[in-house]
């Protein structure tokens, strides 16, 4: 009996260390765009000053269509959106617009 419970402890006991650590979710694509072409640029201090000039989504939309355009990424409507939704999630918290297409709320997963 005491055998089994030996052979049973010895065999389960490095169990808890092989389990894998918890992971933070996968970065959305939004993320990944932003922290890829924008971030070099834009620190957080950017989003938070007294004279930006994303206001609303819409403004915030437009602030993305714009920069990518400056910086001649040829982001598609898709991308604009993903990183649009991507600083409104993280930090401006603007309302979505009553747009279905602009406003979608859920972040679509990398290569949607």
């Amino acid at each position: 009996m005491k055998r089994r419970l030996a052979a049973c402890l010895f065999v389960l006991l490095p169990l808890p260390a092989l389990a894998a650590p918890p992971q933070a979710p996968a970065p959305t694509r939004g993320e990944l765009l932003y922290t890829t072409h924008c971030i070099a640029c834009h620190n957080s201090q950017m989003h938070w000053r007294d004279k930006r000039l994303a206001t609303d989504w819409a403004s915030l939309q437009a602030q993305v269509r714009r920069w990518q355009g400056v910086a001649k990424l040829g982001w598609n409507e898709d991308d604009i959106l993903e990183v649009t939704r991507h600083l409104n999630e993280r930090i401006y918290r603007y309302a979505p617009s009553g747009d279905k297409v602009t406003s979608m709320l859920g972040a679509s997963p990398i290569g949607h």
